[in-house]
């Protein structure tokens, strides 16, 4: 359901929402969420885009967050990079269809539920998750 740009943004954010003040250089972000260097450079960029994120050249520099974590919200995250796409008209584009079809209009429902959930859960909360397996770490 989630595009791997988005899945790459997630991963990014949760790496710097658990290090709230400390600016992560592209290269160190690559390796410890496991997105290949130049796509991230591009996932990076539209986080800053949008906003989420900012960043300083040179050294001491990198990537921070623009907020605390517990005012994004995953679906803000996957909205600056790659959105969720609500189904508004028939994708048919039957002119009869004045409203969307049973099959669309649950499929509209399923999109609207996800939009709910992400919207509903900060990058604070996957952070303070007491589940044992920890985001972005080997549990080794």
């Amino acid at each position: 359901m989630l595009s791997k740009t988005a899945e790459y943004a997630l991963r990014a954010v949760a790496l710097l929402a658990s290090q709230p003040g400390q600016p992560a250089a592209a290269e160190v972000m690559s390796e410890k969420t496991k997105i290949p260097r130049r796509y991230l450079q591009r996932v990076l960029q539209d986080l800053v885009a949008a906003n989420l994120l900012t960043s300083r050249p040179g050294p001491g520099g990198g990537y921070e967050m623009t907020r605390a974590a517990c005012d994004v919200s995953i679906l803000q995250v996957v909205n600056a990079v790659s959105p969720l796409e609500r189904i508004r008209n028939c994708p048919l584009g039957l002119k009869t269809h004045t409203t969307l079809c049973p099959l669309h209009a649950e499929l509209d429902k399923a999109y609207a539920a996800t939009e709910q959930a992400f919207a509903g859960v900060s990058m604070q909360d996957v952070i303070d998750s007491t589940d044992s397996v920890i985001p972005l770490c080997d549990s080794n």
